[in-house]
């Protein structure tokens, strides 16, 4: 058995518990790792789900987080793309099979045999099921380590690594950028970094949301427009104008107001609600503009790379607010009572 060291984190030991300090194992370096010190790590929405029990085989104790900002502290003898001291991300995975057709065209994120940061069967000796984030530190294969390109703010970049990921790997599947419109439902964190993103690589943008205060952050974000969804005139001014629409939306909801938005062989993108969307769509609203309903799971490693220097490039940052690593339940609170406009990054430096 290789070795274990054992390291501070926070996490919930049952799904009734709140979050608290615990001790969890890592193993020590292989040849190809690379050892994190993890600096910030971001609150996702999926944190919640998980910490709570929400989901359907979640596995206790569990440490979220997989939106991770650090330092290099050692390497592996084989590791040769970073070295101790670099500023490193680490994302939605940490192992894949390496060889199957989604991993061989950089899409891990479809890799059946995929290894998610948390909660997921381990590949190791130190737990049944990884460990996230929310530690001091975390040990991945080099593979799953991306440099942190310089001029990004290390805790501003965090967020990048899901919820940018998860609305940048559609954007360039479906080739946004000049001349194209985008909507987004709904402005949550997931939602205002899809705006900012959007904006980056040209497009025009136009957020949706049932709640009218949110107009202001929308258009603080970098918006086009802003639409009250509830509001019919409203909809129908942008009728069958949109390219792609991304919905955030983290439940089940009706998707025929959206549809009437899409322009000829537009798609509505589902990416938020993982549960099943039960109000019926007609054929009819499908077929008279050929237009689609798809889904997408965060982002592979090329993309996410091509993201974080994107974001480097053209000076984007999601809106975060950084709190120490214990308020974590205090963010949690608040991202179960609804999404807010921003991303909490938790500051783990004190750790």
């Amino acid at each position: 058995m290789a070795g274990m060291r054992t390291v501070p984190a926070w996490g919930a030991a049952d799904p009734g518990a709140r979050l608290a300090p615990m001790s969890i194992r890592r193993r020590d370096p292989r040849a190809d790792d690379v050892v994190v010190r993890i600096d910030f790590c971001g609150v996702c929405h999926s944190d919640v789900h998980t910490a709570r029990g929400e989901w359907e085989g979640v596995h206790h104790p569990v440490v979220p987080g997989h939106e991770i900002v650090g330092r290099v502290a050692e390497v592996g003898a084989a590791v040769s793309s970073v070295q101790v001291g670099d500023h490193v991300a680490v994302g939605t995975l940490v192992d894949s099979c390496g060889t199957c057709s989604a991993c061989t065209a950089g899409e891990e994120n479809y890799c059946p045999e995929q290894v998610g940061t948390f909660d997921f069967p381990s590949t190791d000796d130190a737990s049944a099921y990884t460990f996230g984030g929310y530690s001091r530190e975390i040990v991945v294969r080099e593979r799953f380590v991306l440099a942190l390109p310089g001029g990004l703010d290390p805790a501003a970049a965090a967020p990048l690594l899901c919820a940018g990921a998860t609305v940048y790997s559609p954007m360039r599947h479906w080739r946004v950028g000049a001349g194209s419109h985008l909507g987004v439902v709904g402005l949550g964190g997931l939602g205002g970094t899809a705006v900012r993103i959007a904006k980056a690589l040209g497009a025009e943008v136009t957020v949706l949301s049932r709640t009218p205060a949110k107009e202001q952050d929308a258009l603080r974000a970098g918006a086009d427009r802003f639409v009250l969804s509830t509001d019919p005139d409203a909809m129908a001014a942008v009728a069958d104008s949109m390219s792609l629409i991304l919905s955030t939306v983290p439940r089940s909801h009706d998707l025929n107001p959206y549809l009437q938005l899409l322009r000829r062989d537009g798609t509505y993108v589902v990416l938020g609600a993982m549960e099943p969307l039960t109000t019926p769509v007609l054929g009819s609203t499908l077929a008279v503009r050929r237009v689609n309903i798809g889904g997408s799971l965060i982002a592979g490693l090329p993309e996410t790379r091509e993201l974080l220097e994107l974001c480097a490039r053209e000076g984007v940052a999601p809106d975060v607010r950084v709190v120490p690593v214990d308020r974590v339940n205090d963010a949690h609170d608040r991202v179960a009572l609804g999404d807010p406009a921003f991303r909490y990054v938790l500051d783990l430096r004190s750790l």
